[in-house]
């Protein structure tokens, strides 16, 4: 690969692990990309050992998952494309505000603050989490069926399932609360200056079959980041799901991701001094 070929930064989402992006990394690389996917703060071991010892994710936050990735992108020798998946597409966003990135992509995204009505598919879709006000520093587990309607909504109960025993870990509710209660918390770790000039340009990706983060709310969350002077698309896919980054065709995704960001990045990639924004 060039060496001035830009690294591409992978975050996946609530219930998976950077497994969820396998295919993605060699598709990438062969493309002539290197694409990392680092798990989120204790996500390291394969899921079925996660599963057997989930104590890592508990308590886990927005703030603590951002800081992170933020650390990792610092390390790196130049701003990389960002994509993100769910809860990976609300860090993405974060990240870009934080001026980090040279173009980020977030793909069926967790709503940041300033989505004032949230779907009601996105609401029965974090039940797991908050239903409980008094554990949110617990987990949020899933059954094969519960994943099954989140995620693989379009396929059989037996083709999901052997994609839940591959992927699927339990949530973390904190990420949740925080997200759910971020219009009325003021400190909230959701939230974004979407009038930032210093953000890099950012595609938003919806599926019109994904129940957690539906065409609606995508649609609004693109009303507001395009209070920023910076690009900003929304590309929807009929017919696919939240899995949308593993189900068939997942190919032509990861190829629209990448061909938008490496399109736009260009001239509005020059961040010599990331500007901090939103970290309390």
């Amino acid at each position: 690969m060039a060496a001035d070929s830009p690294n591409v930064v992978l975050i996946h989402g609530m219930w998976m692990t950077p497994r969820s992006w396998e295919h993605w990394i060699d598709h990438y690389s062969d493309r002539g990309y290197r694409a990392i996917a680092p798990g989120w703060p204790g996500i390291d071991r394969a899921p079925a050992e996660i599963r057997r010892d989930p104590s890592a994710l508990k308590g886990l936050g927005i703030k603590t998952c951002v800081d992170h990735y933020e650390q990792i992108i610092r390390g790196l020798e130049r701003p990389p494309i960002i994509i993100g998946h769910s809860f990976g597409g609300l860090f993405t966003q974060l990240l870009l505000d934080r001026g980090l990135g040279a173009a980020g992509v977030a793909i069926g995204t967790a709503p940041p603050k300033g989505v004032l009505v949230l779907p009601a598919s996105t609401l029965r879709a974090s039940l797991p989490a908050l239903k409980n006000p008094f554990n949110r520093d617990g987990l949020a587990p899933l059954t094969p069926q519960q994943f099954r309607w989140r995620f693989t909504n379009t396929l059989t109960q037996q083709e999901s399932d052997k994609i839940y025993e591959e992927q699927y870990i339990p949530g973390t509710n904190r990420a949740f609360f925080e997200a759910g209660l971020a219009s009325i918390s003021p400190n909230s770790p959701a939230a974004i200056n979407y009038s930032n000039p210093q953000r890099a340009p950012l595609l938003l990706m919806a599926a019109s079959e994904d129940h957690i983060s539906p065409l609606s709310l995508n649609r609004s969350i693109l009303k507001l980041q395009r209070r920023s002077p910076t690009a900003t698309e929304l590309k929807e896919y009929p017919g696919r799901t939240h899995f949308t980054a593993g189900m068939d065709g997942w190919e032509a995704v990861a190829d629209d991701a990448l061909n938008w960001a490496l399109e736009h990045a260009g001239a509005d990639t020059a961040q010599a001094t990331p500007t901090p924004t939103q970290r309390a």
